[in-house]
């Protein structure tokens, strides 16, 4: 590869210099510098660098938007995202990308200024309508997404670095997880009795499947006589494609739980109410596939949204003042608390890893290393 520099003035060079196409043919770039002649020199040493290592980017007129938007329907179509995930990314792009000047940033110029600009507009002016800012939290979000898809144009070939990854997004100020107390837990059956919501509620707090899981659970998935239930899907509800059954949120939220009494004997009464309920109604036996927790008084799947509003009314009108996902941290503190081991939690939970657990409750696990120092003592001999 060939370059060579002239002068343009007292302190400033054109650098003209060579590169290889992929089609075998050389094409002729231009770079102006400021400095002096030994400055332009180096440029031109290190652009030629660049370019024979195969790092030089044509220059390009996407957005920073357009990109994003780009990998955001790849991601979809690739099946690389779910429904759910990309109805949400698309209203990250309209809503904190499009509206920002980083959305309309040429993607090739998008520096570190840009990026600290869009976190302190999202901060004050982020949300969808305009009319105040959006959380740390969602910032963070955003953040992640706007990351994911600098990588991949770096991959592509389309940058040189990934920006995104040298600037912070806000802190996420940690929220106190909400949970019941033990004599709450031990009230939950009684305070939900005869209420629609009692029998998934209970199975939730027993169990600590998640809300989607719940709700797509099949009665051929539930053995009470080997009390264990089989989670196989979960379901979701979009603008797009409405309530409809997906798989489950990792891979291992494939998975068995085991079911203590307290579960056995509920959904032993919800099935038996269920059917009574379709003999009153005249419909006759239940299909074999039947959704454990169908809509109240329907055999139609029940809107995760719709579901967690009954909760929400019910949950005020008993004084348990946690949303429904609240159930599943509460089992996941009575594992914790009952010692039982991180990898076991992280099954009955269907965490892609321990670490995920960790993650999240790790507040929750006692600060005590008494054993350690006991351990040392007797070690060295010291006597208890």
């Amino acid at each position: 590869m060939r370059g060579h520099i002239r002068r343009r003035g007292t302190q400033s060079w054109e650098i003209k210099y060579d590169i290889a196409r992929t089609d075998g043919r050389r094409q002729t770039r231009y770079k102006a510098v400021k400095g002096s002649r030994r400055e332009a020199l180096a440029e031109l040493t290190r652009l030629l660098g660049r370019a024979q290592a195969g790092g030089h980017v044509d220059p390009s007129r996407l957005t920073v938007g357009e990109h994003v938007r780009a990998r955001v329907a790849h991601w979809h179509a690739a099946g690389i995202t779910s429904a759910k995930t990309h109805e949400r990314y698309l209203e990250m792009v309209e809503y904190q990308f499009a509206r920002f000047p980083l959305g309309a940033r040429p993607l090739q110029k998008l520096g570190h200024a840009d990026i600290e600009a869009w976190h302190t507009a999202l901060k004050t002016s982020g949300r969808h309508d305009g009319k105040g800012g959006v959380s740390a939290r969602t910032i963070h979000h955003c953040h992640k997404l706007l990351t994911k898809a600098l990588r991949e144009g770096v991959r592509h070939g389309l940058l040189l670095r990934n920006v995104a990854t040298e600037e912070r997004p806000p802190k996420i100020e940690a929220e106190p997880m909400r949970i019941l107390a033990p004599e709450q837990v031990r009230a939950v059956p009684e305070l939900l009795a005869g209420r629609d919501i009692e029998a998934p509620a209970v199975v939730a707090l027993f169990t600590g499947i998640r809300r989607g899981e719940l709700l797509a659970l099949r009665w051929p998935n539930v053995d009470l006589d080997h009390k264990m239930i089989k989670v196989r899907a979960a379901l979701e509800h979009t603008v797009k494609h409405g309530t409809r059954f997906k798989g489950t949120k990792t891979k291992s939220g494939v998975r068995v739980i085991a079911l203590p009494d307290v579960v056995v004997s509920t959904l032993r009464e919800h099935r038996r109410q269920q059917l009574e309920m379709r003999i009153a109604l005249g419909f006759g036996r239940a299909p074999h596939d039947a959704l454990v927790f169908p809509s109240p008084a329907t055999e139609r799947p029940w809107n995760p949204d719709a579901f967690s509003a009954a909760w929400n009314d019910v949950a005020v009108e008993v004084g348990i003042d946690i949303s429904f996902h609240g159930l599943r941290h509460t089992h996941a503190s009575q594992l914790i608390a009952a010692k039982i081991p991180i990898t076991e939690i992280a099954h009955r939970l269907g965490h892609a890893s321990p670490a995920t657990t960790l993650s999240i409750y790790a507040h929750m696990f006692e600060k005590d290393d008494s054993k350690a120092a006991a351990a040392i003592n007797a070690a060295l001999g010291v006597p208890v």
